[in-house]
């Protein structure tokens, strides 16, 4: 298996499962296929969830970790997500959510783990995109927790992607950088200087 999951705080795990096993938290999560699964669910492959705070033409990045993401499963698939954050008292259990992103995250796992060259999967977020991408950090065995992208680190846009931008299919980070720069750089008013 060519995907190395990074192992996740172990707060982090034990505020998801605790979540999961408390009926008022799950029907207040509103998440209709995590209220009508069937059997019991579990907490399964965590994520570190980064946050790409920064992007210049220089290949400049400035990225931060902001959570930690666990896919819900009952029975064959994945009905929902779990997202944990850094607070002053630990790693806490911070909502439970369903949507595109759950089947796509699932997607695109499966596609990296059919590529020879083992990675680290990591949660890149642009939200200057709103867009979420799969992140294939080319260093198995570093911690998930830090780390910016590497040059040959693949990302994989999830579905929904911005327009022009293809989900599902991987780009070199120095191949997608000037797109995701060019698209977050703010927009000058047409007659304004700098």
């Amino acid at each position: 298996m060519p995907l190395h999951v990074p192992p996740a705080p172990a707060p982090a795990l034990r505020s998801v499962l605790t979540a999961l096993s408390s009926p008022t938290a799950v029907r207040e999560a509103r998440t209709p296929s995590l209220l009508v699964a069937q059997g019991p669910a579990s907490a399964e492959l965590p994520l570190p969830v980064h946050v790409l705070d920064r992007t210049t033409p220089d290949s400049g990045t400035t990225t931060r970790l902001t959570g930690w993401r666990f896919l819900i499963r009952a029975g064959d698939r994945a009905v929902a997500a779990a997202d944990t954050v850094l607070t002053a008292d630990g790693w806490t259990f911070s909502r439970f959510f369903e949507g595109p992103y759950i089947t796509s995250t699932e997607l695109a796992l499966r596609q990296a783990d059919a590529m020879t060259q083992p990675y680290q999967p990591r949660l890149l977020s642009v939200p200057g995109l709103y867009m979420l991408t799969l992140w294939l950090h080319g260093a198995p065995t570093a911690d998930g927790a830090t780390g910016h992208p590497a040059a040959t680190d693949l990302l994989v846009p999830l579905a929904p992607a911005p327009p022009g931008i293809a989900a599902h299919r991987p780009h070199r980070f120095t191949d997608l950088l000037p797109v995701l720069t060019h698209r977050v750089a703010p927009t000058r008013l047409l007659g304004s200087s700098a």
